[in-house]
């Protein structure tokens, strides 16, 4: 499988994206960067204080995603985002056009179940629905694949990793 310039992990809240992210990235060989890092302080307060993010909040984030695999291409790289609308993708993808994008995907009840057993995460489970309504599953003109969350990290690694090399062919 070739590498893609930059793989997104996208997903619901719970989906695994931070687990999942660092698995992929060392089975292709790359540097992972972690989203939550990239939110000024200012999200980070009100997604702890249950409060959703506007999409006047998110530009910021996002183009500092976009700008890291920006930087990225040609060598590398996966960065965990929820990119959740399709609006999103597209400014990611105006900063990195080749990104490719792997939508971690699963039933609200595994999801939520998941995310109740997290500790020290500020995004709580009430925000959960919010999410759901708001995503906007990838679109056929849309470069990525979908994986179910179903089984081990592990497990769902190497259906990424499958899937993707599926994507190449």
């Amino acid at each position: 499988m070739t590498t893609p310039d930059v793989i997104v992990v996208m997903g619901v809240a719970g989906t695994g994206k931070t687990t999942i992210g660092p698995l992929l990235a060392d089975r292709l060989g790359v540097p992972y960067a972690e989203a939550d890092d990239f939110h000024p302080e200012a999200n980070i307060a009100k997604m702890a204080a249950g409060t959703p993010l506007t999409d006047e909040d998110r530009r910021p984030w996002l183009d500092a995603i976009g700008a890291w695999a920006h930087g990225r291409a040609g060598l590398g790289g996966v960065v965990s985002c929820s990119a959740l609308k399709r609006a999103y993708r597209d400014r990611i993808r105006s900063a990195a056009p080749d990104v490719v994008f792997v939508h971690l995907t699963g039933d609200r009840e595994l999801i939520a179940d998941r995310m109740a057993q997290r500790k020290g995460h500020f995004m709580p489970t009430a925000l959960l629905d919010s999410q759901f309504a708001t995503l906007q599953p990838l679109q056929a003109d849309e470069t990525g694949v979908a994986v179910d969350v179903t089984g081990s990290p592990e497990e769902i690694t190497e259906r990424a990793v499958t899937t993707l090399r599926d994507l190449s062919r």
